[in-house]
């Protein structure tokens, strides 16, 4: 039996979207209890940022925003076997380039790779995309998928997730929680999703295939540009 993924990491930039990666965050948390690890090892979490300084969920002028402090940098960051990659405002603004560098040069060496919402974005601009199925927020469904690093992937509009391979991407915000379910089921165990759901009181929505929220924003799929 191959080992399995316990090596986590979460990639961060300024304004990030704060439940694409706290929901996925707390299945992993109950999940990486002691009752929960029999058997394997513990789970260990990365934080990873441009530096060391804690990043802003919002811009820096709301006092509302929510900050969270990295353990490592880009530049330091140690091995890992799955790396979440988080949507949000930021993940079109100027600095992102760097972030799709450090996931095109860390993508050979993961066992997975997860994006939530605009999290798509930067791996479709790091190229890890190309040549796969894919989803995406569908707020901005046309914006993404029609960026020129996007031209390359196959976008499925009325995903909830897809898996290709070893990427998952999942659609907007709480999609997130529902891909990263889906992904500790076939990784772990379906058992242990029932008593992730349980304990987070959390009503899972199951069905890859069925996104509402492509239809209300009127969605559809874009299929890769042949050059």
């Amino acid at each position: 039996m191959a080992e399995l993924p316990s090596r986590f990491g979460v990639i961060l930039y300024p304004e990030f979207e704060v439940l694409d990666l706290f929901g996925p965050l707390e299945a992993l948390n109950i999940i990486s209890r002691p009752e929960f690890q029999t058997g394997y090892k513990h789970f260990s979490l990365s934080i990873i940022a441009a530096t060391l300084d804690p990043v802003p969920s919002m811009r820096a002028n709301n006092p509302f925003q929510q900050t969270v402090v990295p353990t490592h940098t880009l530049d330091n960051a140690p091995p890992l076997d799955v790396l979440l990659v988080p949507g949000g405002i930021g993940s079109d603004h100027e600095g992102t380039d760097k972030i799709a560098e450090f996931i095109c040069h860390r993508y050979p060496s993961l066992k997975y790779l997860i994006t939530v919402c605009t999290g798509a974005d930067l791996a479709a601009r790091a190229g890890v995309l190309d040549g796969r199925k894919a989803t995406t927020n569908k707020l901005v469904w046309k914006y993404i998928t029609g960026k020129p690093t996007s031209h390359k992937t196959h976008w499925i509009a009325q995903a909830r997730w897809v898996t290709d391979g070893n990427i998952w991407t999942t659609s907007g915000v709480s999609a997130g929680t529902d891909g990263m379910l889906a992904w500790i089921a076939e990784v772990y165990g379906e058992d242990y999703v029932e008593k992730i759901v349980h304990g987070m009181e959390f009503f899972r929505h199951p069905d890859s295939s069925n996104d509402p929220f492509a239809g209300i924003y009127g969605c559809q799929d874009v299929p890769p540009v042949c050059s």
